[in-house]
């Protein structure tokens, strides 16, 4: 079988082109290297799944890159300014960015190289070279998945992007975060018959201060079915079967037309462990220096959420935004050597 031909050489390679990803190539062009980046979707594929009416928690000027700023009239930018922001940034400072061209494998080759394999929509195969890795993946391709009879029903989704939908339908919401709770609260407006799902004994505590009071009367007032201490063990065609872990009854058998399973997501962590790199079993944290943003393997880095493993709410865009500088100073640090 002939050798796949390398497709190009690159100072550095970006996988993932996330804002953390566009902010790390912006920090790297400031030092004089054009990386290139490797999106196995659109430009920040994750804020495009966001919920189509999201408004951002924070300010445009948090969520600014490459200090070019992020104007909007709101006071909080919504989904659709931060689509327009960021794909503008991507053109106006001309990145070079292989959309929908996944990343399927990262190697060292014997001189030191890295090399990475990927995929396009269409079959095709490309390898480059690179001195320079940064994987700035993030985890919203990967949901975690119940595991339970009924799962891959058309009813059923894992992302929530907007209420229309379910007007006046029966709706069962499964998981008690932010994105279950603001799921509940923009379908009610819909006038859908809600029930949501959740595990824990009580409301979670992650849920935003200003909505919890909204959405506690809500299920106060019967508006929204609230079933604490219980778990979806079947979904069928018309219908789910809920179990309560605290009752002695036998498990519910309610009236269903949709089901959101949104019981958060899991990070991807193949290519940096088969590129050596150290992952942390339980908390799938990579290993890294915090300075550099460096994983054990030299020349190998990580930006934005995938840096916090599991803990995906510990790392934000206006947090992860930074990591590109860290990693920017410290390739070219070493290049000077």
């Amino acid at each position: 079988m002939n050798e796949q031909k390398l497709e190009s050489t690159e100072e550095v390679i970006i996988i993932g082109a996330g804002p953390c990803g566009l902010s790390a190539a912006l920090e790297l062009q400031a030092i004089g290297i054009n990386p290139l980046l490797l999106e196995k979707n659109a430009v920040v594929h994750s804020i495009y799944q966001y919920p189509t009416y999201m408004q951002f928690f924070s300010t445009a000027q948090l969520l600014e890159i490459g200090g070019i700023q992020f104007s909007t009239p709101n006071e909080k930018p919504t989904r659709r300014e931060a689509l327009q922001y960021y794909r503008d940034v991507a053109l106006r400072r001309e990145l070079r960015i292989r959309a929908y061209e996944e990343a399927v494998s990262l190697s060292r080759t014997e001189k030191g190289m890295f090399r990475v394999e990927t995929a396009d929509r269409f079959g095709g195969v490309r390898i480059y070279e690179a001195r320079f890795v940064v994987v700035a993946t993030g985890y919203f391709d990967h949901p975690n998945m119940l595991g339970i009879p009924g799962e891959d029903l058309p009813k059923v989704n894992h992302f929530f992007e907007e209420a229309h939908p379910y007007t006046g339908m029966k709706v069962a919401i499964i998981g008690g975060s932010n994105s279950a709770v603001d799921a509940a609260m923009e379908i009610l407006r819909v006038g859908a018959d809600i029930t949501v799902v959740y595990r824990g004994e009580d409301y979670s505590p992650s849920i935003k201060p200003w909505v919890r009071p909204l959405f506690e009367s809500n299920v106060d007032k019967g508006r929204i079915k609230m079933l604490f201490g219980s778990r979806v063990i079947r979904i069928e065609e018309r219908t789910v079967t809920v179990e309560s872990a605290t009752a002695d009854s036998s498990p519910m058998v309610l009236e269903n037309d949709f089901v959101l399973a949104l019981t958060g997501f899991r990070p991807e962590r193949s290519l940096l462990t088969n590129a050596g790199a150290e992952v942390n079993a339980e908390s799938t944290v990579p290993a890294f220096d915090p300075a550099t943003m460096e994983t054990n393997v030299q020349g190998l880095y990580i930006a934005g959420v995938i840096a916090a493993g599991r803990a995906a709410n510990e790392i934000f865009i206006e947090s992860g935004r930074f990591h590109g500088a860290l990693i920017a100073n410290h390739i070219k640090e070493l290049i000077q050597r």
